[in-house]
């Protein structure tokens, strides 16, 4: 498999995602994300794997969501999925790592905010390094996610945690998190694979039929939030090409404050 923005590796019954743009916080670009997609797709495919992980290159992020400098009027260019336009295939990335008939953990090595965060959200487990960092950021750049990244939060940390987490775009230390429920456990930095490995080996010597119907039982509870997915990404990739959210993106490159004031008139 030809990659250039991940490194995927199956070992033991197990496949491990690493997104690599460590220069860049291992923000993602639509190639990032096409690659993502692959790489589950294949572990889907994969009857010798049981479980897969998914984690970020470097000891300073997972993922820091969308590369915002490669962001343009309209979205990120390239192919943009179910809704068009956006040019990240966040839809389709979500719906695998959802569906994928396997669990996924999320390694979390470091900074996971914005749309590195709500993939930490949908992976079945997430198990953090004490120097983890976790929080939204879209709505200070002129983005969000309207879809599982808030409704499913909220049925993981409740209502009034998730609009706390949306609408202040604080960021929360591992500690936090765990105590929100938002993640499964913390680990000291140097400890993570290893942990991650025994939960690895503990998740291999289970029946992956029961596994899979599990998943797929838990998963319909909250079914309905695909389709709210698809409405809030077609919607924003319309706000992508509005002036509030370039605002909010030329502010980050330029690296000033932003002010949405204007845009309450």
């Amino acid at each position: 498999m030809n990659l250039t923005d991940i490194l995927y590796e199956k070992t033991n019954g197990t496949a491990k995602i690493t997104m690599n743009r460590p220069k860049s916080l291992n923000a993602f670009r639509g190639e990032t994300v096409q690659e993502l997609i692959r790489c589950f797709r294949d572990a889907w495919d994969d009857n010798e794997i049981g479980v897969v992980v998914l984690t970020g290159a470097g000891d300073r992020a997972f993922c820091v969501g969308g590369d915002i400098k490669q962001r343009e009027s309209g979205g990120y260019g390239g192919n943009g999925g179910l809704t068009g336009g956006m040019g990240l295939e966040m839809e389709t990335l979500h719906y695998v790592i959802r569906n994928i008939p396997k669990p996924v953990i999320a390694a979390v090595n470091g900074y996971a905010v914005g749309g590195g965060h709500v993939l930490q959200v949908l992976c079945d487990l997430t198990i953090a390094s004490d120097r983890a960092i976790l929080g939204q950021k879209g709505p200070s750049v002129g983005s969000y996610d309207a879809g599982f990244g808030s409704a499913y939060l909220a049925r993981i940390v409740g209502e009034k945690k998730a609009r706390e987490i949306w609408y202040l775009c604080l960021q929360y230390s591992a500690e936090e998190a765990l105590q929100m429920g938002l993640i499964n456990k913390v680990v000291p930095h140097e400890q993570l694979q290893e942990e991650v490995d025994k939960w690895c080996e503990l998740i291999l010597q289970k029946s992956p039929t029961a596994l899979k119907m599990l998943k797929a039982s838990f998963n319909a509870d909250s079914a309905n939030i695909e389709g709210i997915s698809q409405l809030a990404f077609g919607s924003l990739s319309m706000f992508y090409k509005s002036e509030e959210a370039l605002e909010g993106k030329n502010a980050f490159v330029e690296k000033r404050p932003v002010d949405f004031s204007r845009f309450r008139k």
